[in-house]
């Protein structure tokens, strides 16, 4: 019996060691790796995409979990690329935007929370809702904020792997691999790497968002990378665009979700510096990635078949009621008791009426 007990107390502590030393890298547009045997874990990624036809930007936002100091990550990008950091408060904005609209849904038959079912009150208005050797060059080297950021080229995946571990951008294995579509089709880099500037402070909740510009004749959202994660993937995309967009593919992944579509005009605030203050056609789309490894490629998205709006609605079921809160069905049904019973007393009276001319005549 001690002899089991001490297995199991082994198989258990081997069990939460292999989760220390495997690391949970999670990212819906790359792979983000955290230093030594410290864990990270990207809980959500979201993501603004302006596109107008000629060049897209897409502002990234991480919220990140874990005991991590210091973590890298690595995006492809079709064309030269700028980087810089962003403000925040867009994300505000769109969640604004987007918000589901509130509607009330009446019901007539009284339930188990209504009178006479239940003696509690009811709330009728309800509830809110809740330097490189010839095959790597640098272009650029910045330091933003708490992100080392190098813009890159290569022409070999695994020279870029080792540049990139060389100076201090720790990336998971396999990546040479993946890289290699991106280099055959002549793709440039975005890494980055994550250290807080105070000492100490851990890689936890939202980490400031980066803005990445570059030219391009299709919108693009860089995934394939992400097949490397060993964690299920959640990505919120907002497209601002001239027209509704959506995925060509799923790329492995849930069958994406449209949550809003329509046209927004942002005026005086952060999300107006995406669209220079003009309208702009806003698709916001959500998908799941179960299994990363199935993603096959990167989401390419095409303009609908029509800009037809759309909002999500969220239902509050309320009882019908008139008069301040009196129930519908009451009335109806203390009507048909009235109407009941002054049919029955009618038809009494007009029975004993037909007796007693009976009675004369006879």
């Amino acid at each position: 019996m001690k002899r089991r007990i001490l297995v199991l107390l082994f198989a258990l502590l081997t069990t939460q060691l292999g989760s220390l030393i495997s690391p949970a890298y999670a990212c819906g547009c790359g792979a983000m790796i955290p230093e030594g045997y410290s864990r990270i874990g990207v809980e959500q990624e979201t993501s603004v995409v302006r596109w107008d036809g000629r060049a897209e930007q897409i502002v990234m936002r991480f919220t990140v979990r874990g005991d991590a100091a210091r973590a890298a990550w690595i995006m492809p990008v079709p064309g030269r690329a700028s980087v810089e950091l962003a403000d925040g408060a867009m994300f505000s904005e769109l969640t604004s935007l987007t918000r589901p609209q509130e509607k009330v849904r009446h019901y007539f038959w009284p339930r188990e929370d209504d009178w006479p079912f239940s003696s509690h009150s009811r709330d009728m208005a309800g509830a809110p809702a809740p330097g490189a050797g010839a095959s790597v060059d640098v272009v650029g080297r910045e330091q933003l904020g708490d992100f080392d950021v190098a813009r890159l080229t290569a022409t070999d995946p695994d020279a870029l792997r080792n540049w990139l571990e060389s100076n201090g951008f720790k990336l998971p294995d396999g990546l040479a691999t993946e890289l290699k579509p991106y280099v055959d089709q002549k793709w440039e880099y975005v890494a980055v790497r994550l250290a807080p500037r105070r000492q100490g402070q851990k890689l936890q909740g939202h980490l400031d968002p980066l803005r990445i510009r570059f030219d391009s004749d299709r919108l693009v959202y860089p995934m394939r990378l992400s097949r490397l994660a060993k964690t299920p993937q959640s990505l919120r995309l907002y497209v601002l665009a001239d027209h509704r967009m959506q995925p060509a593919s799923p790329i492995g992944g849930a069958d994406p979700k449209v949550t809003f579509a329509g046209t927004v005009t942002p005026k005086d605030n952060a999300l107006a510096g995406l669209t220079d203050g003009k309208p702009a056609y806003l698709t916001a789309i959500e998908q799941e990635f179960p299994e990363p490894g199935r993603i096959d490629g990167d989401h390419e998205l095409r303009a609908a078949a029509s800009d037809v709006p759309y909002r999500r609605a969220i239902y509050h079921d309320e009882l019908l009621t008139v008069a301040g809160g009196i129930p519908v069905w009451l009335l109806t049904v203390a009507g048909a008791a009235a109407a009941a019973a002054t049919a029955l007393f009618v038809g009494l009276r007009a029975r004993r009426r037909r007796r007693n001319r009976a009675a004369a005549t006879a």
